[in-house]
């Protein structure tokens, strides 16, 4: 797990954007266990606090449960919400990607050619 001091993204959301990818690409699964909120702080030289605030973040998303005594476990996810979580992560790297394209001058036409481009190569 990578962290960025400088990033304007506070760490505990970084931690957790990392976690939820690798439980949404099925890195992570039901049952799987995260790491302990203070060996992951202590790996990364950063508060238990912070992580703990990461954890509880991907908590009140129904991604993971707190077991007392015993940390924290990935849920078995709902295909419907893991369908909604890739919707969002779909919907927020088009936005950025939207906004990117008007600063640069580059029309909807051209982006759908982009995205269209892009799309085949991944197929190929």
């Amino acid at each position: 797990m990578k962290i960025y001091q400088n990033s304007a993204e506070p760490i505990y959301k970084q931690i957790a954007a990392q976690l939820r990818e690798q439980i949404l690409m099925g890195k992570l699964n039901a049952g799987d266990p995260l790491p302990s909120i203070r060996g992951l702080a202590q790996d990364l030289k950063i508060s238990v606090i912070t992580t703990m605030k990461a954890y509880e973040e991907l908590s009140a998303e129904g991604l993971v449960t707190a077991s007392k005594g015993k940390g924290y476990y990935v849920n078995a996810q709902d295909e419907r919400l893991l369908k909604e979580q890739h919707m969002r992560q779909l919907e927020k790297h088009l936005s950025d990607a939207i906004y990117s394209a008007r600063i640069a001058g580059i029309g909807l036409e051209e982006t759908e050619q982009t995205l269209e481009m892009l799309w085949n190569i991944d197929e190929g």
